[in-house]
């Protein structure tokens, strides 16, 4: 039985070899160009569905760029046509650059993964002396550190805060879950990481990344700085929303404190030779850029998350979700897959890596909307060879119109809010005057022709006109349009002396706490 068994078993094998041996190179290339074709027309259909300025795709395949082009407008105003080439935010597909630079760092004997973090930056302080203790550089890439989900983020957007600053800072910040017990999308640990690259290495972040990947893997026209980029052609506008969910050109803005977490800036050509850096397992064109122990390392999971319910349903074949080092980790049609997201204000991105199908995929888009998970699902689908694969774009169309529509019926049911007809409680001048956060810095409120007015003052950016809505309780009308801003109420607290003695922004946003800002009058 045994003989016959290995018997079959080389028999199979055998007719696989035949196969490929004896099928002309022309037919493998024709079924490629085929599947190119398809998914071509598939992306500038879904580009009008989902009512996206612009996007640009490259795909790799065994180690050779198949597919690279671009689709749309580089801004929905001024037109201009995306390509290839076009450069985008990529966002958070930066924190894979700042884990394998720490990894070129372990394989030349700098540091350890398991290495503690204040070793290294001394003046890093955890809301937990135990987690000050005990931090090490794996946690930082793994979000698993304790804080919530874009916890602290208020101190690098758009603020004057250097990244030792944000990182001084984060002891302020209460933890969510226990330490290492739990998940948090956290940018604050990838800018402490790039800290630590500059500590080890005596390089700025940003020159290390550029030594290290951009000029070895011919990235000549990769970007660490929105600064970088004035005076370029072919860049693309980010685009966030109008009242009406309609795109609306915007402006990017220099938030070069959050680098290390989501700095640069790419076209799809130039992310095609990173993709081939990470599917050759730190090769590029036959020399070593980072060992492929520490490959593996950062794909292995290192922090598991759950597959929730919703998740099964909508992706039955997969079984496992988890964190490796700058990239998320699942299964999909039997393979495993390395992949991560970006979100810019008015960009959005994604990269797909399948190392056992050696193909990867990249999706840079200049608009907030969620067109790349189901674009790369439905390429992936095409090279798996999915049989009665499904139309991946619509059907998240169709779930968003669903979820859309259940939203509207709920706050329809919902009883109105309604203003009451009050008057703040005090004269302006009681509200008038600086309160401070022990986490963030100050806050003046001013009056100015007849009003309040609110500036953060570590973001001179952000402030704006305040407009009474009841009690003690205004409407902030923000001075500058962010895509990422949304509406927000100034709430003040009366002290038991019945003065005003604390504030609060209240915001429902997905991007920002503002709950955090816990604001008590100084002056």
């Amino acid at each position: 039985m045994t003989i016959t068994y290995i018997s079959r078993i080389s028999y199979s094998m055998l007719c696989l070899m035949l196969f490929f041996l004896l099928t002309p190179a022309s037919a493998q290339q024709n079924s490629t160009t085929a599947t190119l074709t398809k998914l071509d027309a598939y992306y500038q259909q879904a580009l009008k569905n989902w009512d996206v300025p612009g996007m640009a795709i490259a795909i790799v395949k065994n180690d050779s760029v198949i597919f690279a082009k671009g689709y749309g407008v580089l801004n929905n105003k001024t037109g201009g046509q995306v390509d290839a080439n076009t450069i985008f935010g990529i966002a958070s597909n930066s924190k894979a650059y700042t884990s394998a630079a720490l990894a070129t760092l372990v394989d030349a004997g700098k540091l350890k993964w398991t290495d503690k973090v204040n070793k290294y930056l001394p003046y890093l302080k955890m809301y937990d002396p135990y987690v000050t203790e005990n931090l090490t550089i794996e946690d930082l890439l793994s979000h698993r550190a304790g804080l919530k989900t874009f916890g602290g983020d208020l101190l690098w957007y758009n603020t004057n805060y250097s990244r030792e600053d944000i990182i001084r800072r984060m002891q302020h910040l209460e933890p969510d879950y226990g330490f290492r017990d739990g998940y948090g999308y956290s940018n604050l640990m990838f800018i402490t990481a790039g800290e630590v690259i500059e500590k080890v290495s005596g390089k700025t972040w940003e020159n290390y990344i550029k030594e290290t990947f951009f000029q070895p893997l011919g990235m000549n026209r990769s970007y660490t700085s929105v600064n970088e980029l004035k005076g370029l052609q072919n860049v693309a506008s980010p685009h966030g929303f109008d009242a009406a969910e309609k795109p609306v050109a915007t402006t990017l803005t220099a938030w070069d404190n959050w680098n290390p977490a989501a700095g640069i800036f790419t076209s799809v050509t130039q992310q095609a030779q990173w993709m081939r850096l990470q599917l050759n397992r730190g090769m590029y064109n036959g020399k070593k850029i980072f060992s492929e122990n520490a490959n593996r390392y950062m794909w292995q999971v290192h922090n598991a998350t759950p597959v929730s319910k919703a998740a099964e349903e909508y992706m039955p074949s997969t079984h496992f979700n988890g964190i490796g080092l700058g990239w998320f980790l699942s299964d999909y049609e039997g393979r495993k897959l390395v992949y991560h997201g970006g979100g810019h204000e008015g960009m959005n991105s994604r990269t797909v890596l399948v190392p056992e199908e050696k193909l990867g995929i990249v999706i840079l888009t200049n608009s907030m909307s969620s067109i790349m998970a189901p674009i790369a699902n439905y390429t992936l689908d095409q090279f798996f060879g999915v049989k009665n694969g499904k139309d991946w774009s619509q059907v998240s169309l169709d779930m968003m119109a669903k979820a859309k529509k259940t939203q509207e019926e709920s706050s329809a049911k919902a009883p109105k809010e309604k203003k009451r007809k009050t008057k703040q409680t005090m004269d302006l001048s009681a509200y008038a005057g600086t309160y401070y956060s022990q986490l963030y810095g100050n806050a003046i409120v001013t009056i100015k022709d007849g009003k309040l007015s609110l500036q953060l003052e570590p973001a001179q950016a952000l402030g704006g006109t305040l407009t009474h809505w009841q009690h003690d309780i205004f409407d902030l009308d923000w001075k500058n349009d962010f895509a990422l801003l949304t509406p927000t109420r100034v709430r003040f607290l009366v002290g038991e002396d019945g003065t005003i003695s604390q504030m609060r922004l209240d915001a429902d946003n997905p991007d920002f706490h503002f709950d955090e800002l816990q604001f008590v009058k100084v002056k």
